[in-house]
């Protein structure tokens, strides 16, 4: 009798065992829906191409996480998400669980960069920018335009105004031509929407002529009111073959010669890009114009004014005479008044 009591407090003692682990597993597996496994500051993680579903478990360990691999690897495996995660590197933001984490992965949301292209810029400067990008895959070191324009499949040998100004987000390790093929795009579809509700008259034949244009405009004035007055005088410019004489046309032209300042010689010698010696526009834009600026030169002030010069001020005075003009130089540049 006594041997069966022992037995009896035996099993009663294993099931009060049996029932505390069961509990505490139970809280165990529940918290790993909710208790946080990022606390203080982001993790960024990235899983590679062919990583196996332990290799990702173990990247997450070995971040220091808050993270149970078995549990993870339950949850995992409940929804079969482990067998849909998306390669790619990822940031894991405070406050962050362990389904969430897998949703994330599933999803592919990938962390993103960013790169900017001012307006204004020239291609040189843009090529610049990716190159000392660390997140993007270079492929384009030491090749010359005329092949990069190549692996863009675009039939310009000058790549120079073709990439439209604007902030690009992009995962890490995308490619230098993804990324250029993708501002190349948006500037197509801008300037073939700008093109198709342009002004009558113009004395453009092709967009590629105001985009031309347009980058003259660009760095000519930053002042966007400024903008279609800066392009009503040259369009009446062209419309009576005068001479352009725009000094950011001489300084594209001179090149690496340029040093911040326009000399007498520089005004005089002929190259494809001097406005004050060639008339018409210039074989090529000579930076990359925003939406604002093509706008402008498809939509150009209907006044009189053929002159403008610098106030000093980012703005400027529009004369319809050169006495004017001559009056409002010696103002402001010559500072005779």
């Amino acid at each position: 009798m006594k041997r069966l009591i022992t037995i009896n407090k035996i099993i009663g003692f294993g099931f009060v065992i049996l029932s505390f682990m069961g509990g505490w597993l139970l809280r165990d597996y529940q918290s790993t829906f909710d208790v946080p496994v990022v606390i203080d500051n982001p993790v960024t993680i990235e899983i590679e191409k062919g990583d196996s579903f332990n290799q990702i478990t173990n990247k997450l360990v070995n971040q220091k996480l808050a993270i149970k691999p078995f549990w993870f690897k339950v949850v995992a495996f409940q929804d079969e998400s482990y067998k849909k995660l998306k390669p790619g590197e990822y940031e894991l933001t405070p406050g962050i669980t362990v389904p969430e984490i897998l949703a994330l992965f599933v999803q592919g949301k990938t962390k993103q960069y960013a790169i900017t292209f001012p307006e204004g810029w020239s291609f040189k400067e843009i090529l610049h920018a990716i190159e000392i990008n660390p997140n993007l895959e270079h492929t384009l070191v030491n090749a010359d335009f005329g092949s990069i324009m190549t692996k863009l499949n675009v039939d310009k040998n000058n790549p120079e105004g073709l990439f439209f100004p604007d902030t690009y987000f992009f995962e890490k390790h995308m490619t230098d031509v993804s990324l250029l093929k993708r501002a190349y795009d948006k500037m197509q579809t801008v300037l073939q929407q700008e093109w198709q509700n342009k002004a009558e008259g113009l004395p453009f034949k092709t967009p590629y002529e105001a985009l031309t244009l347009a980058s003259i405009v660009e760095k000519e004035t930053a002042a966007k009111a400024e903008r279609p007055l800066i392009a009503g005088v040259f369009i009446r410019r062209l419309e009576q073959d005068m001479l352009l004489q725009t000094d950011p046309t001489v300084i594209y032209g001179m090149g690496e010669n340029y040093k911040g300042d326009i000399g007498y010689s520089d005004l005089t010698t002929a190259t494809p890009y001097n406005t004050y010696v060639v008339k018409g526009l210039p074989p090529t834009p000579i930076a990359v114009p925003g939406r604002d600026a093509i706008n402008a030169v498809l939509h150009p002030d209907n006044g009189c004014s053929l002159y403008f010069v610098s106030r000093g001020d980012g703005t400027h005075v529009f004369s319809a005479t050169l006495e004017d003009h001559n009056a409002a130089v010696d103002t402001f540049q010559r500072k005779k008044k």
